[in-house]
């Protein structure tokens, strides 16, 4: 068998970005050692940034249905960051379990044109020239391109031999899915003591997510929970288990920081936690590996098809490498901060970080971070949803995978077939701007460098021409 691109791993990294092939035009294959689809999973924020990159795609107003809004959240007692500033359609963290955001990635994969193979353990990896050669047990596969995303243990990245250093930051981590008695107000309840944390959300279908750490009690990820220990932690924290009944799943693990030193090795990619773990601490785990994805599937599309720029696909390393490390970093301090032991080095914390929270531009970079709406690359910042003269917007015009042209002018252009949507911003402007498909700015300028800001971008134009007005 032969494929374009395969994609190990079918979490929401290699769902979305096989959709985005897809939708490209791209034979792709993903492969999955599962051989079911599971409901319990670790993930269940999604933050504004990649809300918007669903948008872009078509999926945000489902996903939202079934979850719950946070629009502030309490980090440590009086600790508390207000997202309804964010400059987005999504100015808040939605509560959903992942299992949901990969159901809506896999079935627009699958309406795309991708292929899902499932019981498919990768078992040897080797690169040939223009083509990978993957054994899956006695079954071969090649395939032009591959990206890994199959998470902390990933296949793909021992068998390219690269290193993926880093330490443990907890262990003994206790996950639980529980009902409650008697629910918090607040929708996603966190707290610290010196001696644990925990923190409570709702799945929005009657069951809480329980994330819990004692460090009273640190034992191999292969010991048993009781409800009993989650409930005592959750007590110790927040003064009450919330009524704890009962539980349909209990898991043990631990959180490790670490990130490869490279996400590209000739045709073969890493993206999500393949690339990079961190802690829990701020939800940015999946978060982190969708906007992976986001960013590499255009690029690889490009490259495939002919017209992408020199340097084009080695942009993805460039790019998204310093945003993981960013996010190690700060998923890293919050932790941190949780784990303080000390009540004077916590009351300190709480004194300052609320002083701190105090001041606009603090708040603008922390939620900036978090949301994901304030990271940028050098020289592409992402782009804010704007209205489109007849309707629509920006995002909307996103969802055909193109790059979109935002211009005053739009039917002074020649055309660029299956690359580029062009269209009015319904607000006057006398400039132009080119987005990328992954919602980041490429070209601002004025409507006279248009042409040659395409040339640059997109490669010479032909006859052809997709608009929108």
């Amino acid at each position: 068998m032969h494929t374009t691109v395969a994609i190990i791993g079918a979490g929401p990294t290699g769902l979305l970005l096989a959709g985005d092939l897809a939708l490209a035009g791209i034979p792709v294959t993903v492969f999955e050692r599962r051989s079911e689809t599971s409901n319990l999973t670790r993930a269940f924020g999604v933050h504004a940034r990649t809300l918007e990159m669903l948008d872009a795609r078509g999926l945000a107003d489902g996903i939202l249905a079934g979850g719950a809004r946070v629009e502030r959240l309490r980090l440590f007692d009086r600790i508390r960051l207000d997202l309804t500033g964010l400059p987005s359609r999504y100015p808040f963290l939605l509560i959903t379990p992942q299992y949901r955001v990969e159901t809506a990635l896999e079935e627009r994969a699958l309406a795309a044109g991708a292929r899902i193979e499932r019981g498919a353990s990768l078992t040897s990896l080797r690169p040939d020239g223009e083509r990978v050669t993957l054994e899956f047990g006695d079954r071969t596969v090649t395939a032009d391109w591959v990206v890994g995303t199959d998470g902390a243990h990933s296949t793909v990245r021992r068998q390219l031999g690269l290193p993926f250093p880093g330490r443990a930051v907890l262990t003994s981590i206790m996950l639980a899915d529980v009902r409650l008695a008697a629910p918090p107000e607040d929708v996603l309840a966190v707290d610290s003591v010196g001696d644990g944390f925990a923190m409570v959300a709702p799945f929005g279908d009657g069951w809480y997510r329980i994330f819990a750490w004692d460090r009273r009690r640190q034992v191999a990820d292969d010991v048993p929970i009781t409800l009993d220990e989650i409930r005592e932690v959750t007590r110790r924290v927040h003064g009450t288990d919330f009524g704890i009944t009962e539980a349909r799943w209990l898991s043990r693990f631990h959180s490790d920081e670490r990130q490869a030193p490279h996400y590209r090795v000739g045709r073969v990619f890493l993206a999500g936690d393949a690339a990079h773990v961190h802690s829990p601490a701020g939800g940015q785990g999946m978060n982190t590996g969708l906007q992976d994805a986001a960013n590499l599937s255009w690029k690889l599309a490009a490259t495939i098809h002919g017209w992408a720029p020199a340097g084009l696909l080695d942009s993805y390393e460039t790019e998204r490498h310093p945003v993981g490390r960013l996010v190690l970093r700060s998923s890293g301090a919050l932790i941190r901060m949780a784990m303080m032991r000390s009540a004077v080095a916590r009351r300190l914390r709480n004194t300052l970080g609320a002083a701190l929270l105090a001041l606009r531009p603090v708040v603008r970079r922390a939620t900036g971070v978090i949301s994901g709406v304030g990271i940028g690359y050098p020289g592409a910042p992402r782009a804010g949803d704007v209205t489109l003269r007849g309707g629509g917007r920006l995002y909307e015009a996103l969802r055909s995978g193109r790059h979109v042209l935002l211009t005053p002018k739009p039917d002074d252009l020649s055309g660029y077939g299956e690359r580029l949507v062009v269209a009015a911003p319904e607000a006057e402007t006398s400039d132009a701007v080119l987005v990328r498909p992954d919602g980041y700015v490429a070209w601002r300028g004025p409507v006279t460098g248009t042409a040659a800001a395409l040339t640059r971008f997109l490669g010479p134009g032909r006859m052809s021409q997709s608009a929108a007005h």
